[in-house]
């Protein structure tokens, strides 16, 4: 059967598909059709998002196993670039597949855009307190009285489920948000709420219910939510509202708004009944944000995804947990606000009792974790004072400690015993049994507090995350405490180092592997797809993919297919050169400091400007922001007739206008990090970007306490000799495959791509070259610096 022939050609978005682009969306329906995964490596032009997408439409329509696909993808890029494609192929479908994109409630809440929360609120926090509230006005068990709207002719798309008896009541939600109109104030021309360029029904401030809706004091509520419920929990917004049925914020904000529907609320209505959902990785492996997708995950959904070489580092971010001092503060003052309020007369500490008790909570119990809690920060204090004095730092002078971060290990990172806070908290008396009491004491505490709305309490969550402290074993996480250099005009009373430090208790997680294949094995099949995998063999052991193949535990067998393609462009448009100079380690090198000179910076100094005076614009990768800095800064004192630009760790603002710049007007040098934002997930296509430079592998630091525990974490799971290479020589040899993937993104474009660097080179020592791809490998020409400059010169006179 040719291409023409496969039933899955319908849905194909273009002419005909690249025969590389066949063969993945072939392996992609087998993997599909077996409750199996296909591990996918292709590079720029392989066509990887268009036959993901064809091959999850085919499983969605043309099979019973599938109702959905799950796009996920950690660059916002890609994202733009799934939905592009998703658009493309409904345009040639009579029956296009509904799609949405989702974003987080700061995008979409009204009030938030407009900065009408309080500063001391955060959006997720007040929007939780405003729709409880909405839903306490809007509650009417025997469905209120009909005000002459049928809530199905108020809505485009219907709650995916209703119960028989809905506890809220729709006419009361309908009142509740006419209340807030503007045309409803006794101001008549009082200007409307406008965000995202329209006008909202409602008045600009975050408005109060009417009093005869309201028992006692009228609370603030939402009418963006009551209209919601006004509608029956329905959206007035459909997939048609999106350019060929796929729905963005761009597309669910103005018309949310404009209707005066929670624009949130829309998203999630539009997320039930979608076939195609494009998310980041949050919605698939975050525990706190998979709540609104977390119905999606099951074995009806084919997930899709991306970017795949970042998992590991990603879902591990995602896995740790972080109690900032600040918090630890607030949640101690709920527990003395509640304290406080009982004592204030016999008849309010009997009130609070009886909700403690309905919570199965007591007096004694808050009061503990108010002890609990004053113990802990005096800890967290002292250790930070004892850790800057050991370091040779007076914390009593801030102005004269270092301007960095620091990280204050609380147990041997290559040892698994137990943390430092834990030891100290078992010898002065808080035992398991008051660390597993914390999140059941702090809930109670969060309910009741809540329920008056006086503060924003985080009792709950702290309480969580201190009994997971507790409970959580010492291998997979490892315990420190992190001081972030956070400049402040005046610290604590007693703690003067908190004017240059914040400090938090850290929970990393070290090994992602087992919460990778545990949320893998909930969903039907999928893709998990990078320009950069290889190799593969590590990934699926990292990734979890293995023990899924293998059937770990009680589960049947998962089928694993592999693929891997190489660039499809002409070869004879590039030149590529593994360029065999002296290592460019910490050790050979030095410190970066402008008096630094030995042999071996000056043999990168020649590899940089014999690269830098190519014509175009040139990227160049360091090891580092340091180095970046070290490679600008000899660059730009006249060794090249180009502006040099040089990136750093910054806003994504700064670094948006730092690529505009580099894309503007004639040729330039931009000098970045290899790790940073501009060597993955942007696009440098034309005649953006003749040439990339990629010096050194560029490791973390690997003496870092927390790299430590890792490579512990890893010996323990794949052995001692596989510890180094998939922990941290994987990721940074994928890292630099990233950045030279930015040059030669289409067939007619011409360039340079250079790996310089003695472990580039095979049989080196320490060489990483077995970790190139297969096409990397067979085209890659080893040459010495000497020759550098003469081979890239015949390239361009024959390219010319």
């Amino acid at each position: 059967m040719g291409d023409a022939d496969e039933p899955w050609r319908e849905f194909f978005g273009f002419e005909a598909p690249y025969d590389q682009q066949a063969d993945a969306i072939g392996a992609a329906i087998e993997a599909g059709d077996s409750d199996g995964f296909l591990a996918m490596e292709g590079p720029c032009g392989t066509g990887k998002t268009m036959a993901a997408l064809t091959a999850g439409a085919h499983l969605v329509r043309n099979t019973d196993s599938y109702e959905r696909v799950l796009v996920v993808t950690p660059v916002k890029q890609q994202l733009e670039q799934f939905v592009a494609d998703l658009r493309t192929m409904n345009a040639g479908l009579d029956d296009p597949l509904d799609g949405v994109a989702l974003v987080g409630k700061r995008d979409l809440c009204p009030y938030e855009r407009e900065d009408k929360f309080p500063d001391d609120a955060g959006v997720h926090e007040r929007c939780e307190d405003l729709r409880e509230s909405t839903a306490g006005l809007v509650e009417g068990d025997d469905g209120g009285e009909f005000d002459g709207q049928d809530a199905r002719d108020l809505t485009e798309l219907p709650a995916a489920e209703t119960p028989d008896e809905p506890w809220w009541d729709p006419a009361a939600g309908r009142a509740l948000a006419r209340s807030a109109r503007a045309d409803a104030s006794q101001t008549l021309s009082q200007t409307p709420l406008r965000t995202a360029g329209t006008d909202a029904p409602y008045v600009p401030h975050q408005p109060t219910a009417p009093e005869d809706m309201a028992d006692g004091d009228p609370p603030l509520m939402c009418p963006f939510e009551a209209d919601w419920y006004g509608r029956d929990k329905g959206s007035p917004v459909g997939f048609e509202t999106g350019q060929h049925n796929v729905v963005t914020s761009a597309d669910v904000l103005p018309a949310g708004v404009d209707h005066g529907t929670c624009p949130h609320r829309v998203q999630q209505v539009l997320l039930d009944h979608a076939e195609v959902v494009v998310g980041n990785y949050n919605h698939l492996f975050d525990p706190q944000t998979r709540g609104l997708t977390d119905h999606l995950i099951d074995d009806s959904t084919f997930v899709v995804v991306d970017e795949a070489h970042r998992l590991e580092e990603r879902v591990r971010d995602l896995l740790s947990d972080r109690l900032g001092r600040h918090t630890l503060t607030r949640a101690r003052n709920d527990c003395r606000t509640l304290l406080t309020r009982a004592n204030q007369s016999r008849e309010n500490r009997q009130q609070v009792t009886d909700h403690l008790a309905s919570h199965d909570c007591s007096l004694d119990a808050v009061e503990a974790m108010v002890g609990f809690l004053d113990d802990v920060l005096e800890w967290l204090d002292d250790r930070v004072a004892r850790y800057l004095a050991a370091e040779g730092f007076d914390p009593d002078r801030p102005g004269s400690l270092p301007e960095r971060d620091h990280e204050i290990p609380l147990r041997d990172p290559e040892s698994e015993q137990p943390d430092a806070l834990t030891q100290w908290a078992e010898q002065h008396g808080h035992t398991g049994d008051a660390w597993r009491s914390l999140a059941a004491t702090g809930t109670a505490v969060q309910a009741i507090l809540d329920d008056d709305g006086d503060r924003s309490a985080v009792a709950g969550p702290v309480g969580v995350t201190l009994q997971r402290w507790w409970e959580r074993d010492h291998a997979t996480y490892f315990r420190e405490v992190e001081l972030e250099h956070v400049p402040k005009e005046s610290g604590r009373a007693g703690a003067a180092w908190a004017e240059s430090y914040t400090p938090a208790l850290v929970m990393f997680n070290c090994m992602p592997a087992r919460a990778l294949r545990e949320t893998l094995s909930e969903v039907g099949g999928g893709v998990l797809m990078s320009a950069t995998l290889e190799p593969l063999d590590v990934f699926r052991e990292v990734a979890g993919l293995d023990r899924l193949a293998a059937g770990a535990g009680d589960s049947d067998p998962r089928p694993v297919v592999e693929r891997r393609y190489d660039l499809r462009f002409p070869e004879s448009n590039r030149a590529s050169f593994l360029v065999d100079a002296t290592p460019f380690t910490a050790h050979n090198r030095g410190d970066p400091e402008p008096g630094t000179d030995n042999p071996t910076r000056d043999e990168y100094r020649y590899v940089l400007r014999t690269v830098a005076r190519q014509p175009g614009n040139v990227l160049v990768c360091m090891p580092n922001y340091r180095e970046a800095a070290w490679a600008a800064a000899y660059l730009s004192d006249g060794v090249v007739e180009k502006d040099v630009l040089v990136d750093e760790s910054s806003s994504n603002a700064a670094t948006d206008d730092l690529k505009a710049t580099f894309f503007a007007g004639d040729g330039k040098v931009l000098v970045t990090s290899t790790r940073g934002t501009l060597t993955e997930g942007v696009d440098y296509d034309g005649a953006k970007l003749g040439a990339c430079l990629v010096v050194g592998v560029p490791l973390v630091n690997v003496g870092s306490p927390r790299i430590r525990a890792v490579r512990r974490a890893y010996a323990d799971a794949f052995g001692d000799d596989h510890a180094f290479e998939y922990a941290l020589t994987v990721p940074a040899v994928r890292r630099a495959r990233q950045a030279i993937g930015r040059v030669i993104r289409g067939p007619e474009e011409v360039g340079v791509r250079v790996f310089a660097g003695g472990r580039y080179v095979e049989d080196a020592r320490h060489s990483v070259f077995e970790y190139l791809g297969p096409g990397e490998r067979a085209e890659f020409t080893t040459l010495t610096p000497s020759f550098l400059g003469s081979q890239l010169d015949a390239f361009r006179s024959e390219s010319d």
